[in-house]
Parts: C-alpha cells; sequence; structure tokens
C-alpha cells in the first residue's frame, strides 16, 4: 500500500511538471487561435514563426552564440581539467570549490558580473582606441558579452564532465606511451585525447543547449542583440500565441535532442571501463 502510494505521488509530481509542457507542444499544431479549443491539425504556425523575419534573425544569433560559446569552453575546459590533474595540495582543493561555485552561482549574478565587468574594460578601453585610432570600433555589450559570458559559465560544466573522465582512465596507458618514448603531444594526440573525445562531445553538447536556451544571463549583456529566448520573452508581454508555443515547441525538441545525444555518448563512454571491471572467466 506504501509503495502503491509513491508511485501516485510520483505520478502527480510528473504530471505537475510535464502536463504544461505537454499541453504547449499539443497547441502548437493547433489550426485556431484559441488554446481553449483544438479545432484541428496544422503545421501553420510553424510556417508563420520561420516566416518572422525578427524570429529567424533571433533564431540565428542564438545559433551562432551558443555554437561559439560552447567551442570555446569545450577548447578551454578541457584544458582547464588536464591542467588541473596535475595540481595537488590545497591548490588543487581551491580550484575544484571555484569550480563548483561556477556551477553554483545563480545566473543572475553571473549576469550582473559580465555586465560590470564588461562596462570597467569599456570606460577604460575606448578612449585608448579612439586616441590611437579615431575610425577604431568601440568595445560595447553586445554578439562577444553574451558569448563571453556563456563561455564563462559553461566553461566549468566541460571541466567537471572531462575530470570525471580523466579520473576513470588507467594512467598506465599514458606511462606506457612515454615508456615507448612517445613525446607529451604525441601521448596525449594518440592516447588521451581518443580517450576523452567522448566526455569533450558531451560537454560541448550539453554547453551548447545552455548556451542557446539561456535567458537571464543574455538578458544582462546582450547589449541591442537579440537571442531567440528574449524575442520570446518579448513577444509573451503582448500575450501567449500559437506561434509562441511553434516557437518553444522547436526549442524544445532541440533542447531534448541534445541532452539526449549527450547522455548516450556520455554512456558509450563508460561501456568500455565497466567492461575492464568485470572480471574475465579465469578471475
Amino acid at each position: 500500500m506504501k509503495g502503491r502510494g509513491l508511485s501516485a505521488y510520483a505520478l502527480l509530481v510528473y504530471l505537475f511538471l510535464y502536463a504544461p509542457i505537454g499541453l504547449i507542444v499539443l497547441i502548437s499544431f493547433n489550426a485556431g487561435r484559441q488554446a481553449s479549443s483544438f479545432t484541428g491539425f496544422s503545421l501553420q504556425w510553424y510556417r508563420t514563426a520561420f516566416g518572422n523575419r525578427l524570429m529567424v534573425e533571433a533564431l540565428g544569433n542564438s545559433l551562432s552564440i551558443a555554437l561559439t560559446s560552447a567551442c570555446m569552453a569545450a577548447v578551454m575546459g578541457t584544458m582547464t581539467a588536464l591542467a588541473l590533474q596535475r595540481v595537488t595540495g590545497w591548490r588543487r582543493v581551491l580550484y575544484d570549490g571555484l569550480i563548483y561555485v561556477a556551477l553554483m552561482v545563480p545566473g543572475i549574478v553571473i549576469g550582473i558580473a559580465t555586465l560590470i565587468a564588461i562596462a570597467t574594460v569599456r570606460d577604460a578601453v575606448n578612449p585608448l582606441l579612439q586616441a590611437v585610432w579615431l575610425d577604431a570600433p568601440r568595445f560595447d555589450l553586445g554578439w562577444g558579452s553574451i558569448v563571453a559570458a556563456h563561455t564563462l559559465f559553461n566553461m566549468a560544466l566541460v571541466v567537471v564532465i572531462v575530470r570525471a573522465r580523466l579520473a576513470g582512465m588507467d594512467a598506465s596507458l599514458m606511462e606506457a606511451a612515454a615508456d615507448l618514448n612517445a613525446t607529451p603531444w604525441g601521448t596525449f594526440r594518440q592516447v588521451t585525447l581518443p580517450l576523452i573525445a567522448p566526455a569533450i562531445l558531451a560537454g560541448f553538447l550539453l554547453a551548447f543547449t545552455f548556451s542557446f536556451d539561456d535567458y537571464v544571463v543574455a538578458s544582462f549583456v546582450n547589449g541591442r542583440e537579440v537571442t531567440l529566448p528574449l524575442y520570446v520573452f518579448a513577444s509573451i508581454r503582448r500575450g501567449v500565441t500559437p506561434e509562441i508555443n511553434a516557437i518553444a515547441t522547436v526549442v524544445l525538441a532541440v533542447t531534448v535532442a541534445l541532452l539526449v545525444l549527450a547522455q548516450l555518448v556520455l554512456r558509450r563512454a563508460q561501456r568500455p571501463r565497466l567492461r575492464a571491471q568485470v572480471p574475465g572467466p579465469g578471475g
């Protein structure tokens, strides 16, 4: 009886979380404009959404920002994870704490901190640029500031994922490569990188997803750039339309697909490790 009660409670929790999302997906295919009545199945709102020039531009901005920040986070996060493997003692504890704090800090704090940092640098750099070159481009909020902010909090995520993969690696493989006179670069390229590649890919996919979906941080540092979450939030102030539901459904589908792909990559990376831990018939 107790087990049935817990199952019913879990079912209610899942319904509370996912029923509204399912309703949005359903309404996005409604032929009519009213959410209260489903008048028929139609894709007209998807055609309307992707025929909206402003929406398409916002989508392009989100994709370019997410791709750039995810690439930078993957590269910088992997380099940081490899470097931290050689750090020991109190320095290791300090750096570990800083990495996890970056993950736990609320997005609004990251947005405010990035805004203040960029504004400070802008006020110091722009006068110098104008003094050297009158037609020099001005350093200001915009596409670059969003990429920088997203790279900041996504890099910590990549570090955690790659370090978890490094912790499960067999150190004897690197030692064997060194015994065979492999250079440090050769050892990294032929041994370390293939082993951590799935973790890097998973970190890249998660970083892309978080950047693509971000609203809080981007709202502080966007300048005049409009990303898709910013466009959707501005649009719903005039009321939720089936067009917005269609956009939300597309974003949901992309996010779920990337998260599932990242999970599959991580599971595939863990299979060789699990097989190596299983004793053979003679063990």
